[in-house]
């Protein structure tokens, strides 16, 4: 079963000698800079893959590194070093200092840790589950979803983990410290129908929870719902493009609200003048129907975290509130520009990146309709039950979303399985034209990550039961035809 990994003597004690800490922001700012940073990370993770009912690797690994980052002014420099020797640390200080210089200074600097909040706590860290525990659960995804029916040809399971111990010290006096597990099982599924055709199904989920979480969300659940997508979209028919009443399925079809929405609320673009939603705050942006939240603090969720990447404690954000636009994503360089205060949403994907403004869950508020309701409402239009890939122009708004499965409406009714579908529009006018939006809201299961300037970081998403009328739709049929 579990087996130790980190001595838990070793997890006690800072990951870098506070003097030396409190050296590196000293050289930092030797040249006149206004701010110093001091970022320092140990991430372990394992990574386990079976495809063809064979598991193909199983890895586990180390990573370990600081980062410097000085701000003088708007300049910004940033230098790192996974070798944690104090003189190859303090080249990278001194590396920092000269980017961004100012005039000289030789002040010595102290740091002193500040209580932080605990969104997620686990009575075993995941670095400490055996591999081969890890290594049952995807061989119980290949043959529970190579089970669910003789149609499921190809199965393809993962499941990865991390744990990440963190320190931030800074010249304002703050040393923060966290450790932040988080994992994750998926399954990938090909299934074929007559005359060889094939469609495949994903699913998974995870978060930062205990391991014992998969004796709950089992890999059994992730792969027959894998299957079931696949099985369920053989036979689809060609979805036809033009102007059509969308509704989407709850929980993970949030992926549009944070890609659709979410990037241009984030206070680089805004601070840019890059994002359509820049200098609109007070103004309705949005259908009254809607409201947006981004919230760090839910509860072991995979976008969660109890300090940002800047040590700063993470937040529960309105940023529309029925339709009307409430508040921007900000770090602390761009709140520093902007002139407001940091909402804890500066992330980065290790100590070898910069800090950037980022969501971390994003979701839609619950409304007052009863989803069986907003079906019933619909005459003729496109269920979406789960998204693919898709891709936002943050500077206009303009998206295109793939739909891995999808549904005609017929009066009120689900019909045929769809295949070819898209979703196109900008992303304020699709707010505009939410119309209906349900009662049940659903997080996402787990299994959601953001990238952005070549950074990838966990997120959550989530949305209840949602009408959008005239909704441009991409397919394959024209026409009323079959």
């Amino acid at each position: 079963m579990a087996r130790s990994q980190t001595p838990p003597a070793a997890r006690h004690t800072p990951l870098l000698p506070l003097p030396l800490v409190e050296r590196l922001l000293s050289i930092g700012m030797a040249r006149g800079a206004d701010f110093a940073e001091v970022y320092v990370e140990r991430n372990t993770s394992t990574a386990v893959t079976l495809d063809e009912q064979k598991v193909k690797s199983a890895q586990s690994g180390l990573s370990q590194g600081v980062g410097v980052r000085v701000i003088a002014g708007a300049k910004v420099g940033y230098a790192y070093s996974d070798d944690l020797d104090p003189e190859a640390l303090e080249r990278a200080a001194k590396t920092a200092s000269f980017i961004a210089s100012g005039g000289g200074s030789d002040k010595s600097f102290s740091v002193a840790p500040v209580p932080k909040p605990t969104f997620y706590r686990l009575p075993t860290h995941l670095e400490d589950v055996a591999v081969a525990d890890k290594r049952e659960l995807v061989v119980r995804v290949s043959k529970a979803a190579h089970a669910y029916d003789k149609r499921v040809k190809q199965v393809m399971s993962t499941y990865a983990d991390s744990t990440k111990r963190v320190l931030v010290a800074n010249t304002n006096g703050l040393l923060s410290e966290d450790t932040q597990d988080l994992c994750r099982i998926s399954a990938h599924v090909v299934a074929e129908g007559k005359k060889g055709e094939r469609r495949s199904g994903t699913y998974g989920g995870g978060g930062r929870v205990p391991f014992s979480h998969f004796d709950v969300f089992t890999p059994e659940l992730v792969a027959r719902e894998a299957a079931r997508q696949a099985i369920a979209t053989l036979g689809a028919v060609d979805t036809q493009a033009g102007q059509q009443t969308v509704v989407l399925a709850p929980g993970w079809s949030g992926i549009l609200l944070h890609e659709a929405v979410g990037h241009g609320l984030e206070a680089d673009f805004i601070r840019k003048g890059t994002s359509l939603f820049t200098g609109k705050l007070g103004q309705k942006v949005a259908s009254e129907h809607v409201t947006v939240i981004d919230d760090g603090t839910m509860a072991n969720a995979r976008g969660s975290l109890n300090v940002d990447d800047e040590g700063a404690p993470t937040e529960f954000k309105v940023l529309i509130e029925k339709g009307v636009l409430k508040g921007y994503l900000t770090d602390a360089l761009n709140a520093k520009l902007m002139g407001t205060r940091s909402t804890g949403s500066g992330r980065r994907e290790s100590f070898k990146h910069l800090p950037l403004p980022r969501m971390t869950n994003t979701y839609l508020a619950p409304g007052q309709h009863d989803p069986e309701e907003i079906l019933k409402s619909v005459d003729s239009g496109v269920y979406c039950a789960n998204f693919g890939g898709g891709q936002v122009d943050i500077t206009n708004g303009n998206f295109v979303f793939e739909v891995n499965e999808a549904y005609e409406i017929r009066k009120g009714k689900l019909g045929k399985p769809l295949k070819g579908a898209t979703l196109i529009g900008v992303g304020p006018e699709a707010l505009k034209k939410v119309s209906m939006v349900g009662n049940d809201p659903l997080p996402d299961p787990g299994m959601g990550t953001c990238g952005k300037d070549g950074q990838s970081v966990p997120v959550g998403v989530g949305l209840p039961t949602v009408r959008i009328d005239d909704m441009t739709v991409g397919g394959t049929r024209v026409g009323g035809g079959k």
